[in-house]
């Protein structure tokens, strides 16, 4: 398979300077590689890369090219709003910000074939993270929100990812972290959460009353999501999941393997799954994204279970 397949990739960068980040979540983020040479382009806003804007860099990427085109993005906060053309695939190498300001906006979205995030992160409250359409690869990224704040169509992968559940509005008991897109039972997609860090921020954990936090919710009527080797925090709902239109005949939301005080799996809501092994092994970087023929090989991934 070709690498680095054409795609569009719609992105919202958002940056506040007067904003303090997010605290740092507990699960450590590894150096970036230490050659620059793998890089076709560096976005710095302090002058130290080729380019002082995404958009530039993406602007400088040759047309109908079969070889990928590689931006490396270092750390610093994006105060554009950015609508990626047509371009190959690209990964994100530095931690960077993207944030949105309203309660309910999408801070990033993604349409996408065949595209790999290393090491960013994603920062928002409601609709974080759109992982519209496309074949899409997260990994060691770290994703701050409330409600439905991972979310889309695509199939994606986030593998070794940090999950902070922010808390809502003062009106909102609930939170999700979840919701899947499926229309249609033949669609291939699914969202899955493997060897992820899922906790909550300290300012959600002191609230009262206290808010409930689920896994997910099914955004469509065959939404489909799983959960795989990751550690649940003390504040993951019992029941795990929850429904949304009341239809759940169709859905597929299962776990596996997971470990910590919120993945124990008697309370779960009887319409959710206790995956096998043999179950899970579908929806792996190998056998779900083929990502061992696209990802490329500086991005530290595992293609099998964990």
């Amino acid at each position: 398979m070709t690498l680095g397949l054409l795609a569009l990739l719609s992105t919202l960068f958002w940056g506040l300077e007067s904003q303090s980040p997010p605290p740092p979540l507990p699960l450590p983020l590894p150096p970036p590689p230490s050659s620059s040479s793998i890089f076709n382009a560096i976005v710095a806003l302090d002058g130290s890369g080729n380019f002082m804007s995404i958009t530039e860099a993406l602007q400088a990427a040759p047309n109908n090219s079969d070889r990928r085109y590689t931006i490396q993005i270092k750390e610093g906060y994006i105060m554009n709003i950015y609508t990626w053309p047509w371009i190959r695939s690209t990964r994100h190498y530095n931690s960077k910000y993207c944030w949105s300001i309203d309660a309910s906006a999408v801070a990033t979205s993604i349409s996408a074939d065949h595209v790999a995030f290393y090491r960013c992160k994603f920062d928002g409250y409601q609709d974080t993270l759109y992982a519209r359409k496309g074949v899409q690869f997260f990994r060691d990224c770290e994703v701050y929100g409330t409600v439905d704040f991972i979310f889309g169509n695509a199939k994606v992968i986030l593998q070794n990812c940090s999950i902070c559940v922010r808390k809502p509005e003062d009106i909102q008991n609930e939170v999700t972290i979840t919701a899947q897109g499926r229309k249609r039972k033949h669609e291939d997609t699914a969202i899955v959460l493997q060897g992820c860090t899922i906790n909550v921020s300290q300012e959600l954990r002191e609230r009262e009353p206290k808010v409930r936090v689920f896994l997910g919710r099914p955004w469509k009527n065959h939404s489909r999501a799983i959960v795989m080797s990751s550690y649940l925090d003390d504040f993951t709902d019992p029941e795990g999941w929850v429904e949304w239109n009341g239809n759940t005949e169709d859905i597929y939301f299962g776990e596996y393997n997971n470990r910590g005080p919120g993945a124990n799996m008697d309370g779960r809501v009887k319409w959710a799954k206790i995956l096998s092994e043999y179950d899970v092994s579908n929806f792996t970087v190998r056998n779900f994204l083929h990502g061992h023929e696209w990802i490329p090989y500086e991005i530290p991934m595992t293609l099998d279970l964990l």
